[in-house]
C-alpha cells in the first residue's frame, strides 16, 4: 500500500486526484494540503464523505504523519519549496504543478539523489499530451525548423505553460539548426519572436493568454512548400491527468533522483 500526501487537495486536479485515490486498492490517502480547507476533513472538502484525513495548511504539517509519495498540485510559487521539503524528509515526489525552470530541475535532482529518492514530474499528466511530445521528437529528427505556440485561458498565472517548457527543453537536444535567421540579426522588436527556451539548439516559444482557451499546444515544423502541425487540445475537465499521475505515484519509487515526463514511464513498457 503506498501512503500518499496530496498538496493542493482541493484544487482543480487535486480534488480528481483526492477522488481516485480514495477509490483505488492499492493506494492510501494519509495527508491533504490545502490553505483554503484546512482543519476540515479531506473528503468533505471536496464534497465526499468523511475519510479521517484533516487537510493541513502546509506540506511540514502533513509530513507529521508517515507517508511514502508527496505529489504537488499547487502553484508555481509554491511547487519547487514543497518539493524540496518533501525530499528533505525522504519522501518521493510526483510534480504535476508547473512553472519550474531547468535550474530548478536540476537542484531538485540533485536534492534527490542524496536522500535517495525519487522525483517524477511532467508538465503535463495526459496521455495525449505525451504523444504529442514523443510524437514531435520524431519530428524534430528530419524537421531542422520547429517552433511552438502555447494557448492557455487569460488566468493563467505561468507562462508558458508546463507543456511547451518540456517539449521546447526536450526538443533543444534533439533539433538539428534551424535555417531560420537568428533573433539577433534581425530588425525591429526581437520580443515579437517569442522566447528561446532550451539548452542546447533552443526552441522559440509564444504564449497566448486569452478568455476561450484552456489548455493547448502545438509544435509547428516546416519545410520548403510544406508544414506539419502537432497539437494537443485539452478539455475543461481534469479527468485527462489522474490516470497518469496515478501511475507516476505507483512508480516513482523506481528511480533513484529526477525523471522528467510520463514518457519516461511509458518507455518502459506501460
Amino acid at each position: 500500500m503506498v501512503r500518499v500526501v496530496v498538496a493542493g487537495s482541493t484544487g482543480w486536479v487535486g480534488r480528481a486526484l483526492v477522488s481516485a485515490i480514495l477509490a483505488s486498492e492499492d493506494l492510501k490517502l494519509v495527508g491533504a494540503v490545502s490553505r483554503s480547507a484546512a482543519g476540515r476533513d479531506a473528503g468533505e472538502a471536496i464534497g465526499l464523505k468523511p475519510v479521517g484525513v484533516i487537510a493541513r495548511a502546509t506540506l511540514e504539517e502533513a509530513l507529521a504523519e508517515p507517508s511514502d509519495v508527496v505529489v504537488d498540485y499547487t502553484k508555481p510559487s509554491a511547487v519547487k519549496a514543497h518539493a524540496l521539503t518533501a525530499i528533505a524528509a525522504r519522501r518521493h515526489v510526483v510534480v504535476g504543478t508547473s512553472g519550474l525552470s531547468a535550474e530548478d530541475y536540476a537542484e531538485i535532482d540533485d536534492a534527490a539523489r542524496e536522500k535517495g529518492v525519487g522525483v517524477l514530474a511532467a508538465g503535463n499528466f495526459s496521455i495525449t499530451a505525451t504523444l504529442l511530445k514523443r510524437f514531435a521528437l520524431e519530428a524534430a529528427r528530419y524537421v531542422p525548423d520547429v517552433e511552438i505556440i502555447d494557448y492557455a485561458s487569460a488566468k493563467k498565472p505561468d507562462t508558458p505553460s508546463g507543456t511547451a517548457r518540456e517539449l521546447a527543453e526536450v526538443l533543444s537536444f534533439v533539433r538539428q539548426e534551424p535555417t531560420s535567421k537568428p533573433v539577433d540579426e534581425l530588425s525591429g522588436i526581437h520580443e515579437t519572436r517569442g522566447a528561446a527556451i532550451g539548452l542546447s539548439t533552443p526552441v522559440q516559444v509564444h504564449s497566448l493568454r486569452l478568455p476561450g482557451f484552456v489548455l493547448s499546444c502545438e509544435a509547428i515544423f516546416g519545410l520548403p512548400d510544406e508544414r506539419l502541425v502537432i497539437r494537443h487540445d485539452a478539455g475543461a475537465s481534469s479527468a485527462p491527468y489522474v490516470a497518469g499521475t496515478l501511475l507516476a505515484i505507483r512508480r516513482v519509487n523506481e528511480h533513484v533522483g529526477l525523471r522528467r515526463g510520463l514518457d519516461s514511464l511509458m518507455d518502459e513498457g506501460q
